[in-house]
């Protein structure tokens, strides 16, 4: 663009578009910046012998300046909270003695296990806690499906009849 034609512009515009970002933004200096922007963009875009409507161009520009600006400012963001609201929050995590029975009960099924053959041990871990079928137990194994099958039933029917009542 021309220098003449932008001084133009900027001479006619600067005062309508600083305004325009400031009703947007409500922070002067942020307006003074965005504004700034708006014509270094025009300058810098290359574009300047395109452009049809000079004001029109400037104004949409600054639009998206602003809206940028509240993204960006959005993402930043983060309310903080007063002790009240933060004492009004629930403390999920786990009463003491609540881990320390999920402890004694996990104990408890590891001793259990550890009475079952090795084997019987693989396939109950395999099926239980890996969570894999019959078939991927077989597989993992080198058994056959029924004895996975005839494995997990004896590793279950014994840890029923040890287990302690809740």
């Amino acid at each position: 663009m021309a220098d003449k034609a932008l001084s133009r512009l900027y001479a006619v515009h600067w005062r309508g578009i600083r305004a325009y970002l400031n009703s947007r933004l409500g922070n002067p200096a942020m307006a003074d910046d965005l504004a700034q922007e708006t014509f270094l963009r025009m300058v810098e875009g290359g574009a300047g012998n395109m452009i049809v409507n000079g004001r029109a161009w400037l104004y949409r520009t600054a639009h998206n300046l602003a809206v940028d600006h509240h993204r960006q400012e959005a993402r930043r963001r983060t309310d903080a909270l007063d002790g009240e609201q933060l004492a009004a929050i629930a403390d999920d995590s786990p009463r003491q003695d609540d881990v320390a029975a999920a402890r004694d009960a996990l104990d408890q099924l590891r001793h259990t296990l550890e009475e079952l053959p090795e084997r019987t041990q693989q396939v109950f871990v395999a099926v239980r806690i890996d969570g894999l079928t019959y078939a991927q137990a077989a597989k993992r194994l080198g058994i056959s499906d029924s004895s996975v099958q005839k494995h997990l039933a004896r590793a279950v029917h014994h840890v029923m009849r040890h287990a302690r009542p809740l």
